[in-house]
């Protein structure tokens, strides 16, 4: 599984622009959670901070800020507190390049 998903990680920091990798990785925390069952529908807790979350995607918080505010402003997510609701998730699986395969969560291939 580590080997599938390393590639991913390194396209997603090499070859994505901030949008398209922030939402690929909001994707991906999304249906791990509902595979463990800690995600209802297209709704899951994110409790981390905008620094926490630049670190691990490569940019400055200034730059995640403006990339979820647009996010928020084209539809793709809502964000409350520290819960992250994907209402489009067909939409945002397409703008982050997101393919649940990679995972290897069968039963829950089409879920996000």
């Amino acid at each position: 599984m580590d080997a599938s998903i390393f590639p991913e990680r390194v396209m997603n920091i090499g070859r994505r622009e901030a949008y398209q990798r922030i939402a690929h990785v909001l994707c991906g925390v999304l249906v791990r959670l509902r595979a463990v069952g800690l995600a209802e529908d297209y709704s899951c807790a994110l409790p981390i901070i905008q620094g926490e979350f630049a670190d691990a995607m490569g940019i400055t918080p200034v730059h995640v800020n403006r990339v979820l505010q647009q996010m928020r402003a084209d539809g793709l997510i809502e964000l409350s507190g520290d819960r992250l609701t994907v209402p489009e998730s067909d939409k945002s699986k397409e703008v982050g390049a997101f393919t649940p395969r990679y995972l290897h969560l069968e039963s829950n291939q089409t879920a996000a």
